[in-house]
């Protein structure tokens, strides 16, 4: 005669295994994918900045020389191709993988400190805000929205007219269009970390308010800063292509990725080398950007690892 009694306890823990045990290896599953993510945009970035710093000696040309013998040659591998130049030339004979390497330095220059500055601007006026609250938060929030009301590309393209062309000139307008998107999600966070215990503590001791922003609130909202700037090196980068591609970025005769791509698409019919490697490359290192803030984002937030737990 068969116990009924001796099998009670497997099926209760049979039906609440969902919510524990075999929920588990779904959270693991979605810890590898994040630190996959966070390596992976890491190595991507990093790549282009060793390419970027090293672009004299692994350039094969100077980006600059023109070699009309060989206009439009395609990629090496391609027929036609010549070794010599392993990513073929544009239509005025220039090495294309050397224009590429040096690219890099505009692409990277305009990303890093363009977020930098976006970053120390937009985070300044959030911690103010969020941590004074009143009036304070209420003028700067409808600084930022009445801000944000202008659509980014066209205030870009306004600001660029009204400074002139120079990379300087693009890291200012991209510094004056995004500090709003540091603002506004970092005031957000300032807020709730504003009503810690910690911070109340400090407030209740008599801290200086430069004391209890700088050392009790700026650590805590530090991780998401961090993220947002990685995120923004990746819309940086994109912006001064596009402007590049219009000739409001950087003069003709330097070597930019949106320069190439503007210059590739007169002869794009004949040859398609000079267009998409520029291309791709901007694609690829935003996406590295993206994906490395994606990871900082779950490796620096203690919220975001105890969900995955």
């Amino acid at each position: 005669m068969v116990d009924k009694s001796s099998s009670l306890p497997t099926l209760v823990s049979t039906a609440s295994a969902p919510a524990g045990a075999l929920a588990r290896p779904a959270a693991k599953r979605g810890r590898r994918l994040r630190s996959v993510n966070l390596w992976l945009g890491a190595a991507i970035v990093l790549g282009v900045v060793l390419c970027a710093i090293f672009a004299p000696w692994l350039a094969p040309h100077d980006p600059l020389d023109q070699d009309l013998l060989h206009m439009l040659s395609p990629p090496a591998w391609m027929a036609g191709g010549d070794i010599a130049f392993p990513l073929g030339t544009d239509s005025l004979g220039r090495d294309v993988l050397s224009r590429l390497l040096y690219g890099s330095r505009i692409a990277l220059t305009v990303a890093v400190v363009a977020a930098l500055g976006a970053g120390v601007f937009g985070s300044l006026l959030a911690i103010v805000a969020g941590y004074f609250g009143g009036w304070v938060d209420r003028t700067i929030s409808y600084l930022v929205d009445l801000w944000m009301s202008f659509p980014p590309v066209v205030l870009s393209l306004v600001l660029m007219v009204s400074l002139g062309v120079g990379i300087e000139n693009v890291i200012l307008s991209i510094v004056l269009v995004d500090w709003t998107r540091f603002c506004r999600v970092v005031r957000a966070e300032v807020m709730v970390v504003r009503q810690r215990d910690y911070v109340l503590a400090a407030q209740l001791m008599n801290f200086s308010h430069l004391r209890i922003m700088l050392r009790e609130i700026l650590p805590a909202a530090l991780p998401l800063m961090i993220t947002l700037f990685s995120l923004e090196m990746g819309v940086a980068i994109t912006v001064e292509a596009l402007l590049s591609f219009i000739g409001l970025s950087v003069p003709a005769n330097v070597t930019a990725w949106g320069v190439m791509i503007a210059d590739a698409r007169i002869s794009m019919h004949e040859s398609m080398s000079g267009l998409l490697f520029p291309v791709l490359a901007i694609v690829i290192t935003v996406l590295g950007c993206n994906l490395l803030g994606d990871g900082l984002r779950v490796a620096l937030d203690p919220r975001m690892r105890t969900k995955g737990n």
